[in-house]
C-alpha cells in the first residue's frame, strides 16, 4: 500500500470544466503517463476504484475509460492480478524520452549547410503577437473572433459527411480526384457569383489559397521569367518567386489598382489581386482590367488573379472578376471558402486551362496529394444546406458594421493629417499618414494604450517607402469597441506630435464677433478621411447642412454657433451627433480647425464668405 500513498490527482489533472468528456481526459492522461515511462513497461496501474477515489469521479467512468484502453491495446487486464502496461509498449518507442533529453542533434557541417537553399524573398509577412488577444484594441487584420465560425452548421456537414454510405464514397481510392460534390457546388454557386463559367476539369481543388498559389508558380513561372507584382503586395507571394529566382517587376499600386503601364509589357506572368489588393484593400478599376486583359493579348503573357475577399463587397458594386471577362482564358484564377473556415478547413480552389490544372493537380499529387477528402465532402455538404450563405450574409453584415464604424470614427477623430485608400468591403484600413510621421512610433505609443496595429513595411519590397503607413483591421474587434479604440489611437499620435515639435506655426486666430462675421453664410469645401468631397453650408441663422460623395447621396443637418473664441457645432447624425469646438484660423482661401495646443487637426477650403462692406 505504501508504494500507491502518493496522490495521483496532479498526474491526471482532470478539468471539470473542459468541453472533453471525464472518460477522454482520463484515457488521454494514463497514454501520456506510459509514453512518458511514469507507467513503465509491465507496471501495474491503479486500480479502477482507487483512481475514482482520488479524482473525485464515478468508478463507472474510469472503468469504462480502462475498457477503452484496454481495447486499444494500450494496457492489459491479467487475470487475478490487474491492470498492467503490456512489454510491447517499450518496442513503439523508437526513442526513450530519458535519452532524447539529454542528446542535442548536432548542427550541419558547412558542406551539408550549403546544399541548402538561401532563404530570399524577405520577411513572409507580419507575426502577430501569440497574446494579441490581451489588447484591449487588437486592430490586426484576419484575427477573428470565435463568434463568427457556424460551429453548429460545420458540426452538421460534418457528421453527415461520416454517414457510412458517405464514407463508402469519398474514402476510395480514386487517382486522386477531388470530391465531385464539392466541385460540383463550387463550379454552380460560388463561381457564378464572381462571372466565371468552368468545367470540372478547369477547377482543381486545394489546401487553401496558399497551395494554389504555388502551384500556379512552380508551373508557371523558372529563372528565366520576368514576373510583376503588385508594390505594395503579398510578402508570401513575392518569396514564392523568389524561390523561383524569377526577376520581378514591383508594379506601382494607387487607389485604382495596380498601374497598367509599359513596364508589364516584357513580363511572362503578371500577378495581382483585383478584387481587393492586398494590402490597401483598392478594387482594380474597369478601365484597369480591360488594359491588363487587352495588353495580355498584345504581348502574350498571363496573369495570376488572386480573388481575395471576392465576396465582401457592401460599401459598393461587385466587380465580375478578371476571368470572367473578354480574353479571361490567360487567367489562372485562386480562390478559397471565407477566411471565416480558413483555420479549420483550408479549402481553396484554382479555375485555368485544363492543360494547367491537368498539371497543377500531378504537382499536387506529389507533394501533399489530394485536400482532406472529409472536409472535401462536409464542405459540400456545407454549402449544399445553404449554410455558406447564411454565414456570408451574417459575416458581411457584421463586417460591414465593424469597417463602417472604423470610418467614421477615423473620420471623426481625424488623427493628425491621415488619409485612407478608398475601399468598397473587405475588413480592413491602408492608412497614410502625413510625410515625416514614424509609423513605428506610432506603432509603439499605439501599444501603451492597449492598441495593436499592423506595421506596413513588409508589404513593400522597398520598406522605406512604409514609414507613413499601417493597416487597421476589425476582424477581431466589435463595432462599440473601434470607436474607442480609434480614440486613443488619436490621443496617442497628438501627443507623439507634440513631443516631438517645440514650435508649431503662428496663425491669426479668428475671435468673437470676427469669426461669426467671417463664418455666417460660408460654404466649406471638405474631404473626408476616406477621399469623399463633401460641402457644408454655414447659414447666418445657426443653421448647417452637408452633404457628402460623388454624388452628394450621403446628407446631414445641424447647427453651429460661436462660444467665446470658439466655433462650435453639432450635426444630427454625422460626427456621433457630439457637441464639439475649435479654434479657427483663416490662411488664404484655406480654414483651419485648430485644437487646445493650437496644432491643425483639419481643414476645408473656403470656397464662398458673405461680403464685406
Amino acid at each position: 500500500m505504501a508504494k500507491h500513498s502518493q496522490s495521483l490527482a496532479p498526474l491526471f489533472r482532470i478539468d471539470k470544466r473542459s468541453q472533453m468528456s471525464m472518460q477522454e481526459q482520463i484515457r488521454r492522461r494514463v497514454i501520456e503517463a506510459i509514453y512518458a515511462e511514469v507507467f513503465p513497461p509491465g507496471k501495474r496501474l491503479p486500480s479502477s476504484r482507487k483512481l475514482a477515489s482520488e479524482l473525485g469521479v464515478s468508478r463507472n467512468t474510469v472503468f469504462l475509460a480502462y475498457q477503452q484502453l484496454i481495447a486499444e491495446g494500450h494496457i492489459e487486464a491479467r487475470e487475478r492480478s490487474g491492470l498492467y502496461v503490456p512489454e510491447a509498449a517499450q518496442a513503439r518507442r523508437l526513442v526513450a524520452p530519458s535519452q532524447s533529453n539529454k542528446t542535442r542533434t548536432p548542427a550541419l557541417s558547412g558542406a551539408l549547410a550549403r546544399r541548402l537553399p538561401q532563404r530570399t524573398g524577405g520577411s513572409p509577412g507580419f507575426q502577430c503577437p501569440p497574446d494579441w488577444q490581451k489588447f484591449r484594441y487588437p486592430f490586426i487584420e484576419g484575427r477573428y473572433d470565435r463568434s463568427l465560425f457556424p460551429i453548429a452548421e460545420w458540426r452538421e456537414a460534418s457528421r453527415l459527411a461520416l454517414a457510412a454510405s458517405e464514407v463508402d464514397q469519398w474514402s476510395l481510392d480514386n487517382g486522386e480526384v477531388d470530391d465531385p460534390a464539392l466541385v460540383e457546388e463550387i463550379r454552380t454557386k460560388l463561381l457564378p457569383r464572381r462571372g466565371i463559367t468552368a468545367r470540372p476539369d478547369e477547377l482543381l481543388i486545394t489546401v487553401g489559397e496558399q497551395q494554389a498559389l504555388f502551384l500556379a508558380i512552380q508551373l508557371l513561372v523558372n529563372k528565366a521569367s520576368r514576373v510583376a507584382v503588385e508594390e505594395p503586395g503579398l510578402p508570401e507571394l513575392r518569396a514564392l518567386l523568389a524561390m523561383r529566382e524569377a526577376e520581378l517587376v514591383h508594379q506601382p499600386v494607387d487607389d485604382k489598382g495596380i498601374l497598367v503601364d509599359s513596364r508589364l509589357e516584357d513580363c511572362e506572368l503578371v500577378c495581382v489581386s483585383a478584387s481587393r489588393q492586398r494590402p490597401t484593400g483598392v478594387t482594380l478599376s474597369a478601365e484597369r482590367r480591360r488594359a491588363l486583359l487587352d495588353m495580355a493579348e498584345a504581348r502574350d503573357f498571363l496573369i495570376l488573379e488572386d480573388d481575395f475577399e471576392c465576396e465582401m463587397n457592401y460599401l459598393g458594386s461587385a466587380v465580375p472578376a478578371l476571368r470572367s471577362l473578354d480574353g479571361g482564358e490567360r487567367v489562372v484564377y485562386v480562390a478559397s471558402l471565407s477566411k471565416v473556415l480558413a483555420p479549420g478547413v483550408r479549402l481553396g480552389y484554382m479555375v485555368a486551362a485544363p492543360e494547367i490544372i491537368a498539371e497543377a493537380r500531378r504537382l499536387r499529387d506529389l507533394t501533399t496529394r489530394r485536400p482532406s477528402p472529409n472536409n472535401q465532402r462536409a464542405a459540400a455538404f456545407f454549402l449544399s444546406l445553404g449554410h455558406y450563405d447564411a454565414m456570408m450574409r451574417r459575416l458581411t453584415r457584421v463586417c460591414a458594421e465593424r469597417l463602417i464604424a472604423l470610418r467614421d470614427a477615423l473620420n471623426h477623430y481625424r488623427p493628425l493629417s491621415i488619409a485612407v485608400a478608398p475601399v468598397e468591403g473587405g475588413t480592413s484600413y491602408w492608412v497614410r499618414g502625413p510625410e515625416g510621421m514614424d509609423a513605428q512610433a506610432v506603432i509603439r505609443a499605439a501599444e501603451t494604450r492597449g492598441i495593436l496595429i499592423e506595421p506596413a513595411d513588409h508589404w513593400f519590397a522597398e520598406a522605406p517607402k512604409a514609414q507613413t503607413m499601417f493597416r487597421l483591421g476589425v476582424t477581431s474587434l466589435a463595432a462599440p469597441a473601434i470607436r474607442k479604440g480609434i480614440a486613443e489611437l488619436s490621443m496617442a499620435m497628438r501627443a507623439l506630435a507634440e513631443a516631438g515639435s517645440d514650435d508649431h506655426p503662428s496663425f491669426h486666430v479668428l475671435a468673437g464677433s470676427e469669426l461669426h462675421d467671417r463664418l455666417a453664410g460660408a460654404t466649406l469645401l471638405y474631404k473626408t478621411v476616406y477621399g469623399d468631397p463633401c460641402t457644408i453650408e454655414l447659414h447666418a441663422d445657426g443653421r448647417m447642412t452637408g452633404q457628402a460623395g460623388y454624388a452628394g447621396e450621403d446628407r446631414d443637418a445641424g447647427r453651429w454657433w460661436v462660444d467665446g473664441d470658439q466655433w462650435v457645432r453639432q450635426w444630427r447624425n454625422w460626427a456621433f451627433g457630439e457637441v464639439l469646438g475649435f479654434s479657427v484660423a483663416i490662411e488664404g482661401d484655406l480654414l483651419l480647425w485648430l485644437d487646445q495646443a493650437g496644432h491643425v487637426v483639419d481643414q476645408a477650403v473656403l470656397a464662398s464668405a458673405p461680403l464685406t462692406v
